[in-house]
């Protein structure tokens, strides 16, 4: 493995913990500034916001910089914004934090696994996305919890000086370990645009779109399902949610090292899974031994989807793929925010706390149909995707 992965994976468990520890902090966050939890939660709404216009618009400024150097940039406004969150004197000053941190996000992932993939031999791209990934499910099992603890014994602004800290640190093994050797040459931003040209590309974003939001339309009240209906105790969901965030670092390793032998195969079975997992656990909700299967798997098959929807889009967009990696992982936030508005659309509906799950199943539906779609639309044309 090379070691530019490691000083990847470690960026990304730094920007996911800016992106999730926020959630475990906010009453904190909420009563040093004196603003409502409601207003406090702008913080993780305009975070989610940010990403998404800096996984288009960062990215397709900085198309024509060697990819490297524009890692480094990153990370040094990802250290920015969490230094400004960790001084912040107002609900302002932190809303800006989080704005200048989220958005080199999305550029970050994406450009970070065109980086990754081209560290590899062809027939390890996935595993090397997946790699990169590890840091950010890392993140949900390990940093979330930890930060969340250190928050609340030392203040909230403690666990924002930590996450600069590890910033600092992935920027420096960016620099001395992800080799310039492997950085290839700048592009323009009219090439990068052209590969939107495919309609495999539009595919995989939508599959992305569908695929992320199924599991996150599940995913988003949780918590509801499993105090309301699964009769656990409100002090049981962190634990239970840790359990979540080992399944999506088991599933982000095997579905990598699955995508590398059959990228097409491995998407079909994994979303085709996920749905018979949404399902099994809207069924079997108010039991608690199968919530606890059920959590792990929906975690497991969600997030071993990842590498592989990142890989297609990117296998379509081979020659100039920095942008459509970009817009992929734009993709995932859009499915994030699309899930969780549907659930909450079935709440509010009076249809219980089971029915965000039901919907969750049914958008992936979606997606395993568009992907079947997509795959025959492949083959009848009898063209394969690029290697990248």
């Amino acid at each position: 493995m090379p070691l530019g992965l490691l000083a990847l994976a470690i960026g990304g468990f730094g920007i996911g913990l800016t992106e999730f520890v926020i959630m475990g902090l906010l009453p904190d966050v909420a009563a040093d500034f004196g603003v409502s939890e409601a207003v406090a939660g702008w913080l993780i709404t305009g975070y989610a916001l940010s990403v998404v216009v800096g996984a288009l618009v960062v990215t397709a400024l900085v198309t024509r910089f060697p990819r490297k150097n524009v890692l480094v940039a990153l990370l040094g406004l990802f250290i920015a914004g969490n230094f400004l969150s960790a001084i912040a004197g107002s609900y302002e000053a932190m809303m800006v934090g989080r704005i200048v941190a989220a958005l080199c996000h999305g550029a970050f992932f994406g450009i970070g696994a065109v980086v990754a993939a081209s560290m590899v031999a062809p027939n390890k791209k996935a595993g090397a996305i997946a790699m990169m990934f590890a840091g950010l499910t890392a993140a949900n099992v390990l940093g979330v919890p930890f930060g969340t603890f250190l928050g609340q014994s030392h203040g909230w602004r403690s666990t924002f000086w930590a996450i600069t800290a590890i910033g600092v640190i992935a920027l420096v093994g960016i620099v001395a370990l992800v080799p310039r050797a492997e950085d290839a040459a700048p592009t323009s931003l009219r090439r990068e645009m052209r590969a939107f040209r495919s309609g495999q590309v539009w595919f995989s974003i939508a599959v992305t779109v569908l695929g992320y939001g199924g599991m996150f339309g599940a995913f988003t009240y949780i918590a509801y399902t499993l105090t309301e209906v699964g009769g656990f105790a409100s002090s049981s969901v962190p634990w239970l949610l840790v359990l979540f965030g080992v399944g999506l670092f088991v599933g982000n390793y095997l579905g990598g090292t699955a995508a590398d032998r059959n990228l097409t195969v491995t998407l079909l079975s994994l979303l085709s899974a996920l749905t018979v997992v949404l399902v099994a656990f809207a069924f079997s909700a108010e039991s608690q031994l199968a919530t606890v299967v059920s959590l792990f798997l929906m975690g497991a098959f969600g997030f071993a989807t990842v590498p592989a929807l990142q890989m297609r889009v990117m296998s379509f967009a081979a020659e100039a793929p920095t942008m459509a990696s970009g817009a992929n992982i734009a993709a995932f936030n859009l499915g994030n925010a699309l899930g969780a508005w549907i659930g909450g659309l079935t709440i509010s509906a009076g249809l219980g706390y089971t029915s965000p799950i039901w919907a969750g199943a049914a958008i992936t539906v979606a997606a395993v149909v568009v992907l079947l779609v997509a795959t025959a639309r492949l083959r009848l044309s009898e063209r394969e995707p690029v290697s990248v």
